[in-house]
């Protein structure tokens, strides 16, 4: 009989894959989709909000973009650090043009000069997303443990960036696993519940 863990290790390999061939696609036109989609998404709700991004790695749609847009809007944004392997993430703030260093795990960061910031949106990537808002990661629960801290302490709206390949019929969860607030893809704006 199946595990919970091996379901959603098969899941990851076909989200992976489907991932993969859609950034192989539209890499070059799904940035600038998915930044179209989060500004009708949160038109007129920017005003003195800080939003989280990620720095792009793999395959992930690339927000880039969006952190451009927003930087030149003067609307804050953040970058992950990881802080530790069971940690929740910390972020700190960036802008087009502030240095990136190599965190622990090999991924871009901000420098332990930046400010902490506490966003008011979250956006974070993924390999699989449903209707009713769950999401896949990669397994170490990063995005899992920041999502139910920051939800613990002040409203948050936490969304996930994909391609709409990235969409399946159901994404197994955990009582650990925080439900998206929405998913923006390059295609549409799906939001909890639809």
């Amino acid at each position: 009989m199946e595990t919970m863990a091996d379901i959603k290790e098969s899941l990851r390999h076909q989200a992976t894959t489907r991932r993969a061939q859609a950034h192989a696609q539209r890499r070059d036109t799904a940035g600038a989709a998915f930044t179209g989609l989060f500004r009708r998404a949160f038109s007129g709700r920017l005003g003195g909000v800080t939003v989280a991004l990620y720095w792009p790695t793999r395959d992930e749609i690339d927000v880039r973009d969006l952190i451009g847009v927003l930087a030149a809007d003067d609307i804050r944004t953040a970058l992950p650090v990881m802080a530790g392997p069971h940690s929740a993430l910390v972020f700190r703030e960036w802008r087009p043009g502030d240095t990136l260093i190599k965190g622990r795990f090999g991924v871009d960061e901000p420098g332990i000069s930046a400010p902490a910031l506490t966003p008011n949106i979250l956006v974070a990537p993924l390999l699989a997303f449903d209707a009713a808002g769950n999401r896949l990661g990669y397994g170490g629960g990063y995005y899992d443990r920041t999502i139910r801290e920051l939800r613990a302490r002040c409203d948050i709206i936490a969304v996930g960036a994909a391609y709409k390949e990235q969409e399946f019929p159901a994404v197994p969860g955990h009582t650990s696993d925080e439900i998206l607030d929405m998913v923006i893809s390059d295609r549409r704006i799906f939001s909890a519940g639809d």
